[in-house]
């Protein structure tokens, strides 16, 4: 009979099977609740991400719709005063020439009046004074001197101001630049989408560049831009003021010289004749009074004689007195009296002497004084003959320089000026 082989091996008792059974069941309840656990942990997490991810897309996009108007604002400013600087230079620039070509207009003015003095400068010796209507003459030619220096001034500043407006125009061309792509840029990050072509990873995208500014100091560099451009704005206006004003008073300050010099001139013609018969008056007077101090010279030339002699004797006994012998050389008052006599003769013939000086030096200028009225007036007539020939050379002058007031249009901040001052002769 066969018999049954058992492979020899270790036998479970059933509680063992029993307790497998549970504990596979338990850990497969345990499992399927952790896993449960987690995937509400992941709904919660995904739903909480993808709400903290889109609010940090539209935070993001609301700040560079902001960023967008704040730089559009000054982008606009910024336009604003460049056109308002181009047509201030253009103003600037027509003001300028305008008071270019009013220097140019004083030179006619300038001419007749170097002609007139030119043609004083022929009066002889002593006619040749500084009358008024030379120093009139003269401070015409001052006056249209110190005008031209002022116009040029004036030119001078608007120039160093168009400068100053150009270079503050370039700034602010700059910065407008500037703040055009920075506006592109902004723009074309408002446009990315997670579904955009152009978007990938880069390298360390939180990184700080070089170069970076911090807002405030952003805001001030604009705001700097700004004051500088409406300074300049607001300092070109004034100077054009300053120099239509300055325009207007050379003008009016020339005419009235004008009429002073002109004024002066026939005055000075009118005074002519009466100066010759007072040369004839004076030349009478002074032949007296040449002839008194004659006299007196003789008669103070003839007291220096008779103390010069009393000096002598003076002299005399002093020195034969230095003879006395032994004791007797004594200082006595005859001694003490006759010093004081040298002295007080000394003293008074140097008084006699200086003011014998003095009379002939009075004598000689009463003989120059006399030459001069002698031979002035012949000079007079000569001198009344070039007065009339300026009167005739200054009626070229109907209107020196032609007034003009500049138009000036407050919205185009332009101003209409004459090209060239028009001169009208007689």
């Amino acid at each position: 009979m066969a018999s049954l082989s058992v492979k020899p091996g270790q036998r479970f008792t059933l509680p063992d099977w029993q307790n497998n059974s549970i504990l596979i069941s338990a850990d497969a309840e345990q499992q399927r609740y952790n896993s449960h656990h987690i995937r509400q942990e992941g709904r919660a997490l995904r739903n909480e991400t993808g709400n903290q991810a889109r609010w940090d897309e539209h935070n993001s996009q609301t700040q560079l719709k902001d960023r967008i108007a704040t730089v559009d604002r000054w982008r606009e400013t910024l336009a604003r005063l460049l056109t308002e600087i181009d047509l201030e230079i253009d103003a600037l620039t027509k003001i300028k020439e305008a008071a270019e070509n009013a220097i140019q207009a004083k030179n006619l003015c300038l001419d007749v009046a170097i002609e007139c003095l030119t043609f004083r400068e022929s009066r002889r010796d002593i006619d040749v004074v500084r009358d008024p209507v030379e120093e009139e003459l003269l401070k015409e030619v001052k006056v249209i001197e110190k005008t031209k220096k002022e116009l040029q001034q004036r030119v001078d500043d608007a120039f160093k101001q168009l400068c100053l407006l150009k270079e503050a125009r370039q700034q602010l061309s700059s910065d407008y630049r500037h703040k055009v792509e920075a506006l592109e840029l902004d723009r074309q990050c408002v446009s990315f989408s997670p579904t955009s072509g152009n978007i990938s990873f880069k390298v360390n995208p939180t990184r700080v560049p070089y170069g970076t500014t911090a807002l405030s100091e952003w805001e001030q560099n604009s705001q700097r831009n700004k004051e500088l451009g409406e300074a300049e704005l607001k300092a070109s206006v004034d100077l054009r003021g300053a120099i239509t004003l300055t325009i207007a008073q050379t003008n009016n300050e020339l005419d009235a010289q004008r009429i002073a010099t002109e004024f002066a001139l026939r005055k000075r013609i009118r005074d002519m004749e009466a100066a010759l018969n007072e040369l004839r008056w004076q030349e009478q007077n002074t032949l007296e009074e040449i002839a008194e101090v004659e006299e007196d010279i003789r008669q103070l030339e003839e007291e220096i004689r008779k103390r010069t002699l009393d000096l002598k004797v003076a002299h005399t006994r002093l020195e034969t007195r230095t003879y006395r012998p032994h004791v007797e050389l004594c200082r006595d008052q005859a001694q003490c009296g006759l010093t004081d006599e040298v002295q007080q003769l000394e003293g008074i013939i140097r008084a006699l002497q200086q003011k014998r000086t003095q009379l002939q030096d009075a004598l000689d200028a009463l003989y120059r004084q006399l030459h001069r009225i002698r031979t002035d007036i012949g000079y007079k007539t000569n001198s009344l003959q070039l007065d009339n020939k300026c009167m005739d050379t200054r009626k070229k002058l109907v209107v020196p320089v032609e007034k003009f007031e500049p138009e000036v249009d407050a919205v185009n901040r332009t101003r209409n000026l004459p090209r060239k001052s028009q001169l009208e002769l007689a």
